[in-house]
């Protein structure tokens, strides 16, 4: 039986990948640990968010802007064709996402009818998108205002800390982490789609990710002196 086939099959698969190059072999490896993180980067907030039974100084508005942020961009790179890894920590935030906003209306009584038909409405919307019924245009046109309202959606978070100078229900790890994943997305934005939107993005959300991770640690640490 002839065992050097399928040795000589996975070593051209090799030898083919590296073909690629250094640089886009650190993308892929960014984009392997980015997507690693992400799996666990709300985990700790939901945490803490059940273990206080509160969400204290959590933006309701924030979580809503940033739902609206990350739906936007991902469908933009499923619709656009986008090489999977370099997008697919989205549907994982997303779904993390889901579970943080119930905690978060839970502990702040908002799971009323409204927001019921904002459910179902979201969930046609992103339906139809998954089946690419819905227009690539509006895609197109919205993406360039996830910037904003992700930058929005990071500010209102970080005003919550300010306003209320209590930072016990805000996690530290997720927003460090938060920091961290949008930083290894500038490299492989720029080295594998070249895509500016994207860049300018990532690099705004950086900067403020690690904002509010600095507010929550001063918080947090005059909270429990107090």
């Amino acid at each position: 039986m002839d065992t050097t086939a399928p040795s000589e099959g996975l070593g051209e698969v090799v030898s083919h990948y590296l073909d690629k190059g250094i640089v886009l072999i650190i993308a892929d490896l960014l984009s392997l640990i980015t997507v690693s993180s992400c799996l666990v980067i709300k985990v700790p907030q939901i945490n803490t968010i059940r273990e206080n039974k509160s969400s204290k100084g959590i933006s309701v508005f924030g979580l809503c802007l940033e739902l609206f942020s990350y739906t936007v961009m991902m469908s933009y790179n499923y619709t656009s064709g986008y090489d999977f890894l370099s997008y697919m920590e989205y549907p994982v935030l997303l779904l993390q996402e889901y579970v943080l906003i119930y905690y978060v209306f839970k502990y702040q009584d908002m799971l009323g009818k409204r927001t019921q038909v904002f459910a179902i409405f979201y969930t046609i919307i992103a339906t139809l998108i998954y089946l690419k019924l819905f227009p690539i245009i509006i895609l197109t046109f919205l993406v360039p205002f996830c910037t904003p309202i992700g930058a929005t959606s990071k500010v209102l978070q970080l005003l919550a800390i300010l306003r209320t100078k209590d930072a016990s229900s805000v996690s530290r790890t997720t927003w460090a982490l938060s920091a961290f994943t949008n930083m290894t997305r500038i490299y492989t934005a720029y080295v594998q789609s070249h895509d500016l939107m994207l860049l300018s993005n990532f690099l705004i959300s950086t900067f403020l990710s690690l904002s509010v991770f600095v507010a929550a640690c001063v918080y947090k640490t005059k909270t429990k002196t107090a």
